[in-house]
């Protein structure tokens, strides 16, 4: 990434070695992902397009000229969260910047966040997922390795990232625990079901007839055509056509599992910071959504059984 001059004067003296530094800074002081990273460099790039338009040096910007680029995002009708999320990877990069000693005031400490709606994520409930699991041909080559797939993703409320990542050497089936790669390189222990075992057994005995692809031969769920480990895009794939298959109207992703997971447990009595640890969130805020998915089905459930209600719904 180079920047030209213009009237003798660069508009930013941010090069490649620079973006290069940000980058091990975000993987090795942040542990992000290289998806991650990647992320927020492509959003750290609107910034920078941004002030070349405009005739300005990164090193400059003002709290006004930030707003401006963000009233700029809203006009090209990018929604709140992704503004939300571009911001938050410019403050990144300027608290870099900071720590580099490129700059000594952060231009970005007052710069407001735009306010997201808090939605709930979508959540299926057990006859749902009894449903996506029955509607997976068996008969069908990938059929046992799909079935292994769904059961673990709500088994052990997984990400699809975590997914594809887990490998044998990350199963201790005999004490009942998978160890997972979560977000920042970290790891935890998740219990994993005698269902979500058996399904892998059974997986296992069509993984041994693939001819797998060197570098692969530890990653548990493999593409049968080429011998490597599954993208993230195929789980969504699999994911996509079953709930079409079974003709759930919700919009359904891997993700949804995790939340389904996270709920029922929730449901069952779970202990929340247990849920917590389950699902590898760094702060207990996250894992306090699961609370307000309860409390709102709580209130669905009351409006529909209290007698008071079904008097007045009755008039």
């Amino acid at each position: 990434m180079e920047y030209i001059e213009k009237n003798e004067q660069k508009y930013t003296i941010i090069d490649k070695t620079l973006i290069r530094k940000y980058r091990q800074y975000l993987k090795l002081e942040k542990s992000f992902s290289n998806n991650t990273i990647d992320a927020y460099e492509k959003d750290l790039q609107k910034l920078l397009d941004y002030l070349e338009d405009i005739q300005l040096q990164a090193v400059n910007i003002k709290l006004e000229n930030l707003h401006q680029f963000a009233a700029t995002l809203y006009d090209i009708d990018i929604c709140p969260r992704s503004i939300a999320r571009i911001l938050s990877g410019i403050r990144a990069f300027y608290r870099f910047l900071i720590l580099e000693h490129v700059i000594d005031n952060d231009p970005t400490e007052l710069l407001e966040t735009p306010k997201i709606k808090k939605s709930l994520p979508e959540v299926l409930s057990v006859a749902e997922i009894d449903r996506i699991i029955a509607a997976i041909d068996l008969s069908k080559d990938e059929g046992q390795r799909n079935r292994a797939i769904i059961e673990m993703l709500y088994s052990c409320g997984l990400r699809v990232t975590e997914l594809c990542q887990l490998k044998l050497s990350d199963l201790f089936l005999d004490q009942g625990f998978i160890r997972v790669l979560g977000k920042g390189n970290k790891e935890r222990l998740v219990p994993i079901s005698n269902r979500a075992i058996k399904e892998l057994q059974m997986w296992f005995i069509d993984r041994n007839t693939i001819q797998i692809k060197k570098g692969h031969e530890d990653f548990i769920f493999l593409s049968l055509r080429r011998g490597t480990a599954l993208s993230r895009i195929m789980i969504f794939h699999i994911v996509k056509e079953l709930t079409e298959i079974c003709g759930i109207k919700k919009n359904i992703s891997p993700h949804t599992f995790r939340h389904s997971f996270a709920t029922h447990l929730l449901e069952g009595g779970a202990n929340l910071r247990a849920i917590q640890a389950m699902l590898g969130h760094e702060s207990i805020a996250t894992t306090e959504i699961y609370m307000h998915i309860e409390k709102s089905k709580l209130r669905e459930e009351i409006l529909l059984h209290h007698p008071r209600n079904l008097k007045y719904q009755q008039q």
